[in-house]
């Protein structure tokens, strides 16, 4: 997908994100779409994530929340776990800190939706994830 400097206008490229997650690509640990089919302007996006075998993550399915923003994909999305998560880099109301994400951190604009969901998973697998006590499956947070 790299376009040689030419900038692929934001609403072709959240299109084309689009069409790969109702398309299911890849191994089906992580999906994302629009949470509004009518929304025009492919700003609010729901994401879910397996958690990882052999963690505390295991068998659960996390939701999430995916804002892209006016100048995406040039500016990293906001991320927010709707299902309550103990996890590094997660604060207490679910926002995910730009800060303490890698793939946020050195957001580039090559990066999709996709790659930031597959990042967050991959980072359940790490060590100081891994074994972290879980909230009871099911709650979610309040906002």
């Amino acid at each position: 997908m790299h376009s040689y400097g030419v900038k692929v206008p934001r609403n072709f490229r959240l299109l084309e994100e689009l069409e790969e997650g109702q398309k299911g690509v890849g191994d089906g640990t992580v999906s994302w779409g629009l949470e509004d089919d009518e929304d025009m302007t492919l700003t609010k996006w729901t994401g879910m994530i397996i958690g990882p075998a052999k963690t505390t993550y295991e068998n659960r399915i996390y939701s999430l929340k995916i804002e892209c923003g006016a100048r995406y994909p040039e500016v990293h999305p906001n991320v927010r776990f709707v299902t309550k998560i103990n996890m590094n880099g997660v604060n207490s109301n679910g926002m995910v800190d730009e800060r303490s994400i890698p793939v946020l951190a050195k957001w580039q604009s090559a990066y999709s939706i996709k790659v930031l969901l597959q990042d967050l998973r991959r980072l359940m697998l790490c060590k100081e994830n891994m074994k972290l006590p879980q909230p009871p499956e099911g709650q979610m947070y309040n906002n």
